[in-house]
Protein backbone atom coordinates (compact mmCIF):
# COMPACT_ATOMS: atom_id res chain seq x y z
CA UNK A 1 0.00 0.00 0.00
CA UNK A 2 1.44 3.46 -1.03
CA UNK A 3 2.20 5.67 1.77
CA UNK A 4 0.04 8.58 2.25
CA UNK A 5 1.56 11.54 3.68
CA UNK A 6 -0.92 14.26 5.69
CA UNK A 7 1.02 17.26 4.21
CA UNK A 8 0.32 16.18 0.59
CA UNK A 9 -3.38 15.62 1.57
CA UNK A 10 -3.49 19.48 2.67
CA UNK A 11 -1.93 20.23 -0.60
CA UNK A 12 -4.72 18.59 -2.56
CA UNK A 13 -7.20 19.93 -1.01
CA UNK A 14 -5.81 23.12 -1.71
CA UNK A 15 -5.25 24.55 2.21
CA UNK A 16 -1.02 24.63 1.51
CA UNK A 17 1.72 24.49 -1.24
CA UNK A 18 4.27 22.40 -1.45
CA UNK A 19 6.43 25.43 0.06
CA UNK A 20 4.46 25.65 2.84
CA UNK A 21 4.56 21.86 3.84
CA UNK A 22 8.13 22.13 3.24
CA UNK A 23 8.37 24.28 5.52
CA UNK A 24 6.44 22.13 8.04
CA UNK A 25 8.37 19.35 7.82
CA UNK A 26 11.61 21.27 8.39
CA UNK A 27 10.09 22.60 11.68
CA UNK A 28 9.41 19.21 12.40
CA UNK A 29 12.51 17.79 12.12
CA UNK A 30 13.70 20.80 14.46
CA UNK A 31 11.16 19.93 17.32
CA UNK A 32 9.84 16.17 16.74
CA UNK A 33 6.31 17.84 17.24
CA UNK A 34 3.58 16.64 15.39
CA UNK A 35 2.67 17.66 11.62
CA UNK A 36 -0.88 19.19 12.46
CA UNK A 37 0.24 21.33 15.41
CA UNK A 38 2.91 22.75 13.22
CA UNK A 39 0.46 23.77 10.67
CA UNK A 40 -1.82 25.08 13.14
CA UNK A 41 0.78 27.25 15.03
CA UNK A 42 3.03 28.22 11.77
CA UNK A 43 -0.02 28.53 9.29
CA UNK A 44 -3.08 29.48 11.71
CA UNK A 45 -4.91 26.45 10.16
CA UNK A 46 -7.88 25.22 12.13
CA UNK A 47 -7.82 22.05 13.87
CA UNK A 48 -11.03 21.01 11.88
CA UNK A 49 -9.12 21.23 8.61
CA UNK A 50 -6.43 18.75 9.98
CA UNK A 51 -8.34 16.43 11.44
CA UNK A 52 -10.45 16.14 7.73
CA UNK A 53 -6.53 15.67 6.14
CA UNK A 54 -6.42 13.38 8.56
CA UNK A 55 -9.40 11.23 8.00
CA UNK A 56 -8.87 11.67 4.17
CA UNK A 57 -5.51 9.95 4.85
CA UNK A 58 -6.44 7.83 7.34
CA UNK A 59 -9.29 6.43 4.70
CA UNK A 60 -7.15 5.78 1.67
CA UNK A 61 -4.77 3.65 4.00
CA UNK A 62 -7.96 1.66 5.51
CA UNK A 63 -9.66 -1.14 3.63
CA UNK A 64 -13.13 -1.53 2.76
CA UNK A 65 -14.74 -4.04 3.76
CA UNK A 66 -18.29 -5.53 3.59
CA UNK A 67 -19.98 -5.68 6.80
CA UNK A 68 -22.39 -8.43 5.65
CA UNK A 69 -20.03 -11.02 5.01
CA UNK A 70 -17.69 -10.76 7.93
CA UNK A 71 -17.06 -13.54 10.96
CA UNK A 72 -18.20 -12.05 14.11
CA UNK A 73 -17.07 -12.66 17.51
CA UNK A 74 -19.85 -12.48 19.96
CA UNK A 75 -16.97 -10.94 22.95
CA UNK A 76 -16.70 -8.50 20.57
CA UNK A 77 -19.96 -7.23 20.11
CA UNK A 78 -20.48 -6.87 23.65
CA UNK A 79 -18.03 -4.23 24.08
CA UNK A 80 -20.55 -1.41 22.81
CA UNK A 81 -24.54 -0.64 23.73
CA UNK A 82 -27.19 -0.66 20.92
CA UNK A 83 -26.92 3.24 21.46
CA UNK A 84 -23.56 3.22 21.19
CA UNK A 85 -22.95 1.87 18.14
CA UNK A 86 -25.69 3.82 16.55
CA UNK A 87 -24.32 7.06 18.05
CA UNK A 88 -20.81 6.98 17.26
CA UNK A 89 -21.57 4.94 14.04
CA UNK A 90 -19.28 1.74 15.23
CA UNK A 91 -19.52 -1.32 14.41
CA UNK A 92 -16.99 -3.83 16.74
CA UNK A 93 -16.63 -7.06 14.50
CA UNK A 94 -14.05 -9.50 15.87
CA UNK A 95 -10.42 -9.21 17.93
CA UNK A 96 -7.60 -9.88 15.96
CA UNK A 97 -4.80 -10.78 17.68
CA UNK A 98 -5.45 -8.10 21.53
CA UNK A 99 -7.01 -5.32 18.47
CA UNK A 100 -10.56 -5.06 18.36
CA UNK A 101 -11.29 -4.66 14.48
CA UNK A 102 -14.54 -1.97 14.53
CA UNK A 103 -16.13 -0.90 11.56
CA UNK A 104 -17.25 2.93 10.68
CA UNK A 105 -18.04 5.22 7.83
CA UNK A 106 -15.46 7.55 7.00
CA UNK A 107 -17.67 10.42 7.58
CA UNK A 108 -17.68 9.29 11.28
CA UNK A 109 -13.70 8.23 11.48
CA UNK A 110 -13.05 11.08 14.11
CA UNK A 111 -16.17 10.20 16.34
CA UNK A 112 -15.23 6.72 15.76
CA UNK A 113 -11.65 6.73 16.93
CA UNK A 114 -12.15 9.71 19.98
CA UNK A 115 -15.27 6.86 21.22
CA UNK A 116 -12.51 3.78 20.89
CA UNK A 117 -9.49 5.72 22.51
CA UNK A 118 -11.96 7.48 25.37
CA UNK A 119 -14.73 4.85 26.26
CA UNK A 120 -13.25 1.24 25.29
CA UNK A 121 -10.90 -0.16 27.75
CA UNK A 122 -8.52 -1.65 25.00
CA UNK A 123 -6.99 -1.41 21.66
CA UNK A 124 -8.88 -1.00 18.18
CA UNK A 125 -8.45 -0.19 14.95
CA UNK A 126 -10.85 1.24 12.35
CA UNK A 127 -11.66 -0.19 8.85
CA UNK A 128 -14.57 1.81 6.65
CA UNK A 129 -17.89 0.12 5.34
CA UNK A 130 -20.14 1.80 3.04
CA UNK A 131 -23.09 3.49 4.80
CA UNK A 132 -25.61 1.05 3.05
CA UNK A 133 -24.07 -1.70 4.14
CA UNK A 134 -22.87 -0.64 7.91
CA UNK A 135 -26.73 0.47 8.37
CA UNK A 136 -27.78 -3.04 7.34
CA UNK A 137 -25.18 -4.74 9.94
CA UNK A 138 -26.05 -2.03 12.30
CA UNK A 139 -29.80 -2.92 12.26
CA UNK A 140 -28.86 -6.63 12.39
CA UNK A 141 -25.99 -6.73 15.65
CA UNK A 142 -27.50 -3.76 17.03
CA UNK A 143 -31.18 -3.58 16.52
CA UNK A 144 -32.41 -0.31 18.11
CA UNK A 145 -36.40 1.11 17.51
CA UNK A 146 -36.13 3.77 14.73
CA UNK A 147 -32.80 3.11 13.87
CA UNK A 148 -32.69 1.62 10.67
CA UNK A 149 -30.04 1.39 7.19
CA UNK A 150 -31.76 4.07 5.57
CA UNK A 151 -30.46 6.68 7.61
CA UNK A 152 -26.78 5.89 6.66
CA UNK A 153 -27.32 4.81 3.19
CA UNK A 154 -29.07 8.52 2.91
CA UNK A 155 -27.01 10.30 4.35
CA UNK A 156 -23.52 8.80 5.12
CA UNK A 157 -24.08 10.57 8.95
CA UNK A 158 -26.10 10.22 11.62
CA UNK A 159 -26.28 14.04 12.69
CA UNK A 160 -30.00 13.24 14.07
CA UNK A 161 -29.16 9.73 15.92
CA UNK A 162 -28.38 11.52 19.57
CA UNK A 163 -31.35 13.20 19.55
CA UNK A 164 -33.35 10.19 18.37
CA UNK A 165 -31.46 8.26 21.03
CA UNK A 166 -32.40 10.78 24.34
Amino acid sequence: MKEVRIGQVLIEQGVLNSEQVDAVLAQQVQTARPFGVLCEEMFNLDPEVIESAWSEQYARLTPVIDPESEQYDPSAQLTVTRRQAWQFCVLPIRYDGDELMIATLQSHLLRALRFACNVLEQPAYLVLAEPEALGRALTLHYPLPGMTPGLLARSGNLQAVPTALQ
